[in-house]
C-alpha cells in the first residue's frame, strides 16, 4: 500500500535539543511506513492479526509485507526484502523466528530503517543457553545499529493520532488521541489497562509494550510523554527498574512537566540475602523501597488494576486541587456515615463550612436534613431537583472548600432530569477552579450509554469503589502539594569521615564489621554514641565499667556474631564490680558452647542510657533501588510493630524529619499526650550519618542496622550497630 497523507499529530516534534533517545521514539510513534518481515496468511496468527488492524483502523503511511517466498499477501503485493521495497523502510515489525530476528535488525539499519517492534519471543525470558545467546546479540545489534527497538517478546503498540495499532488485540479500539500514554513490559496487562481506560471514556494517546527491553526501556517512554504536549497522565506497568537514576530522572521530568505518573509495579522481593542479615534488610522490601524513593519523585503507586483505572481517572478529570479541604454532597445519612469514616481512614477530613455556605443551607433544606460536612441534603432535595442542585452549587462556591464529592453514579440508561442535572454540575464544575468528583460507592460499571454520557462531561470526575476513590483524591492531593523540581540531596560528610569509612571497609575481612568497628565509623559520621571500651579479661572490664559509671552493659565483640541477644551475648543493668566479672564470665562461657565456634575479640562494657523511647535507625542497600534509610520503633519487638517508614539517601534534614513525621515513633519523639519532646535533633543527625555512610560507599555496604538507638529528652544514643558488608562472605553467610 502507498502512503497517503500524513497525520495532524505529527505537526509537533521534538525540539533539534531533545535526545537522541526521544527523536527515537518520535519516529518510532509517527513513522512515515509500516515493514511487516515475516507476514504469512496462516490463520490466526499475529502478523495477519496485526495487519488487518492497520487496515481497520486506517493507517495513512505506507504498509509494506515481506516475505521471500510470496508475491502477494492479504491482497496486495509481498516484498522479499528491504532492498525490493518501493520506499525506504521506517518502522519494522520483526515477526520472524528469534535465530532470524538479529540479521532482520540489521539489515533494517543498514536500509534506513529508523525503528523496529519485534513481537516475536524467545530470547532472555527463556533459560536455555541458545536462548540466552541470542539475547546478548540482539542488544549488541541493537547498540551498533543504534535503531529504537521495542522488544522482543512484545505485543505491539498504539499511536492513536496515526491510527497506527501495530497489536494483535482483536478488541475495538477507539483512534481518539486521548492524554494518557501507557508503557510497559507486559503486553497482556498494559492491553488490559488501555481497554479498561477505554471502557470508562479516557482516551488512551499512546499504548507501548516493551516486552523484554533489550533496546527502549519503560524509563525512555517516560521520558518521550513528558515532553510530548498531548499527553497529561502517564501510565506505566514495571517488573523491574534497571537504572534507577534513569528512572529517577524521568520522573523528574514528567514531574516538571506537571504529568503524573501513575505505576503498577511488580514484586515485592527480598532484595540481595545479604541485606536480610540485618533488622533493617529484612524491612526494607524492593516495594517499600520503590515507594520511598519514587513517592518523593511525585509518582503514584497503584496496589492494583482497578485502583490505578481510578487513579487514572481522577487524574485525567480533576484540576488540581489548592488544598485538602473536602466536602461532600449525599442525599443519605447512611451513604454519609460511610464518607466521613473511609476519608478518615486515609487520614483526610472533610472541612467546616463557612457560615454563609451552612446558613444558607439550612434555610434552603429544612428539617430532615443534616446540615454539615458532608452534606446529607435528604427529602427536601429528593422532591426538589433545584433544591439539589443549589446544595451542590453552595458547597462548589464556598470559599472554604477545596474539593467537592458528590455521591452519585451515571445513569445507565437515558434519564432526563439526572442527565441535566449533571450537565448543569458539569458547567458548575468548568468554571470552579476546584476539583468535582462524583463517587460511586460501588463499582456498577459502564453501558454504552454511560460511556457516552461520561465523554460529554469533561469537567467533572466520575469514580466508582469508594475505597479505590479515597486513595485516588488523597494520591490528588498529595501531588498538588509536591513541588515542581525535585533538588538532589548530596552526601554532606567530611573528608576525615569519609577517610575512617575507607580504612574500615579496606581492613574488613568477614561477613560484617565487628561492633567496635561499627561504632567508630557511625562516631566519624556524627552519629552520637555510648561511652564504651573492649575487655579482655575481668579485671580490665571491672576498671572500664568504674570509669564510665554504672550501671553499665556487657556486650561480647565478634565479627561472626551478627545478633548477640540470641546467643546470650549481652548483659544489662550491671551495677557493680562484682556484677561486672560475673557478665564476663557467664557471657564467654556461652559462646565457647556454641557450635560454629565464633572467634571473641573480647567484652564490650559499654554505658546503659536510660532511654525514654527506643528506635531503630538504618539503611539498606536494595537490590532494585539502590540505597534507602529507615527509621521507626525499635527494640527487641521490631518485625512484630513494624513501625517504620523508608525513604532514598542521601538526605538532609527536611528529608529526615518528613521521614521521621511518618511514623507512630515520630509522633511521640515530638511529645505525645502531654509527655516532653525528646531529643529529635539527634535522631536527624544520625538519619543523615547513615545516610552519608550508604552513599560515600557506594555498593560496599548492604546494610547498617542501629538497634536501638536510645532517645531521651537531653540526648540521643546509639547503643548497638551492625554494619553488614556487600562482599563475598556476607553473601554467602546470607544464603544459608
Amino acid at each position: 500500500m502507498e502512503a497517503r497523507s500524513r497525520n495532524a499529530a505529527e505537526r509537533w516534534s521534538p525540539s533539534p535539543e531533545a535526545s537522541r533517545v526521544v527523536q527515537q521514539i518520535h519516529a518510532m510513534l509517527h513513522p512515515r511506513n509500516i515493514v511487516l518481515v515475516g507476514a504469512t496468511d496462516k490463520p490466526g496468527n499475529y502478523a495477519e492479526r496485526i495487519w488487518n488492524n492497520l487496515i481497520k483502523y486506517g493507517f495513512e503511511g505506507g504498509l509494506y509485507p515481506v516475505n521471500s517466498k510470496r508475491e502477494t499477501i492479504w491482497g496486495v503485493p509481498c516484498y522479499k526484502d528491504f532492498a525490493s521495497l518501493p520506499d525506504k523502510p521506517d518502522h519494522v515489525l520483526v515477526l520472524v523466528p528469534a535465530r532470524f530476528a538479529v540479521q532482520v535488525i540489521r539489515d533494517a539499519a543498514a536500509a534506513g530503517a529508523r525503528s523496529a517492534t519485534i513481537v516475536t519471543s524467545g530470547f532472555s525470558e527463556l533459560q536455555d543457553d541458545e536462548s540466552q545467546r541470542l539475547a546478548v546479540e540482539l542488544q549488541r545489534a541493537i547498540r551498533e545499529t543504534g535503531l529504537a527497538v521495542t522488544g522482543p517478546n512484545c505485543l505491539g503498540n498504539l499511536s492513536a493520532g496515526e491510527k497506527l495499532f501495530t497489536n494483535i488485540d482483536d478488541r475495538v479500539v477507539t483512534m481518539e488521541a486521548g492524554p494518557v500514554a501507557i508503557a510497559g513490559q507486559s503486553g497482556a496487562i498494559v492491553m488490559a489497562i488501555r481497554q479498561a481506560l477505554e471502557d470508562r471514556g479516557i482516551g488512551v494517546g499512546y499504548m507501548v509494550t516493551t516486552g523484554n527491553e533489550a533496546g527502549l526501556e519503560t524509563t525512555d517512554l517516560m521520558n518521550y510523554f513528558a515532553i510530548d504536549p498531548s499527553i497529561r497522565v502517564i501510565v506505566v506497568y514495571l517488573e523491574g527498574v534497571r537504572d534507577t537514576k534513569a528512572f529517577r530522572e524521568a520522573c523528574k521530568a514528567a514531574r516538571a512537566a506537571g504529568k503524573p505518573v501513575i505505576a503498577i509495579k511488580l514484586g515485592a522481593s527480598e532484595g540481595g540475602r545479604a541485606a536480610a542479615m540485618a533488622h533493617t534488610g529484612a524491612l526494607a522490601g524492593s516495594i517499600e523501597s520503590f515507594d520511598a524513593i519514587s513517592a518523593r519523585e511525585g509518582v503514584i503507586r497503584a496496589r492494583g488494576l482497578d485502583e490505578l483505572v481510578e487513579t487514572t481517572e481522577c487524574f485525567v478529570h480533576a484540576a488540581l486541587p489548592k488544598g485538602p479541604r473536602l466536602a461532600a454532597v449525599t442525599l443519605s445519612g447512611g451513604k454519609r456515615g460511610l464518607l466521613i469514616d473511609a476519608f478518615s481512614a486515609a487520614g483526610l477530613n472533610f472541612a467546616n463550612l463557612s457560615p454563609a455556605a451552612s446558613e444558607k443551607l439550612a434555610k434552603m433544606l429544612g428539617p430532615g436534613s443534616i446540615v454539615g460536612n458532608p452534606l446529607d441534603a435528604g427529602f427536601a432535595a429528593v422532591v426538589d431537583p433545584s433544591v439539589y442542585i443549589q446544595s451542590i452549587k453552595i458547597m462548589i462556591d464556598d470559599p472554604d472548600t477545596d474539593i467537592v464529592i458528590i455521591d452519585a453514579e451515571l445513569p445507565k440508561a437515558p434519564h432526563e432530569l439526572r442527565e441535566r442535572n449533571l450537565r448543569r454540575v458539569d458547567e458548575m464544575a468548568a468554571s470552579a477552579g476546584k476539583p468535582v468528583i462524583y463517587i460511586s460507592t460501588m463499582s456498577i460499571g459502564f453501558t454504552e450509554f454511560t460511556k457516552g454520557l461520561r465523554q460529554s462531561l469533561p469537567h467533572i470526575a466520575v469514580m466508582q469503589g469508594l475505597d479505590r476513590a479515597v486513595g485516588a483524591i488523597k494520591a490528588l492531593i498529595e501531588y498538588a502539594e509536591l513541588a515542581k523540581n525535585v533538588p538532589e540531596i548530596a552526601s554532606s560528610s567530611s573528608a576525615s569521615a569519609r577517610a575512617t569509612l575507607e580504612r574500615l571497609l579496606k581492613s574488613a575481612t568477614g561477613a560484617a564489621l565487628d561492633e567496635v568497628s561499627s561504632k567508630k565509623l557511625l562516631k566519624a559520621y556524627g552519629i552520637p554514641v555510648s561511652k564504651e571500651a573492649i575487655a579482655r579479661t575481668p579485671s580490665e572490664a571491672v576498671k572500664i565499667a568504674k570509669t564510665i559509671g554504672f550501671p553499665v552493659v556487657a556486650k561480647v565483640v565478634s565479627a561472626e556474631i551478627l545478633h548477640k541477644s540470641d546467643v546470650g551475648g549481652v548483659v544489662l543493668n550491671i551495677n557493680s564490680a562484682a556484677e561486672v566479672r560475673k557478665a564476663f564470665d557467664q557471657i564467654s562461657a556461652r559462646v565457647k558452647k556454641l557450635k560454629n565456634k565464633p572467634k571473641i575479640d573480647g567484652i564490650l562494657i559499654a554505658q546503659q542510657v536510660k532511654a525514654d523511647l527506643e528506635l531503630v535507625v538504618g539503611t539498606a542497600l536494595d537490590a532494585e533501588m539502590g540505597p534507602v534509610v529507615l527509621f521507626g520503633t525499635g527494640g527487641v519487638e521490631i518485625e512484630l510493630m513494624k513501625d517504620v517508614a523508608l525513604a532514598g539517601a542521601p538526605l538532609d534534614a527536611i528529608e529526615a524529619k518528613k521521614l521521621i513525621g511518618r511514623t507512630k515513633a515520630g509522633v511521640k519523639l515530638r511529645g505525645y499526650r502531654g509527655k516532653p519532646a525528646l531529643h529529635e535533633a539527634s535522631v536527624v543527625k544520625a538519619l543523615i550519618g547513615l545516610s552519608n555512610i550508604m552513599a560515600d560507599a557506594g555498593n560496599r555496604i548492604a546494610s547498617i542496622d542501629v538497634n536501638p538507638f536510645l532517645v531521651n529528652s537531653r540526648a540521643g544514643v546509639a547503643v548497638d550497630g551492625l554494619i553488614v558488608l556487600n562482599n563475598e562472605t556476607a553473601k554467602a553467610t546470607g544464603s544459608h
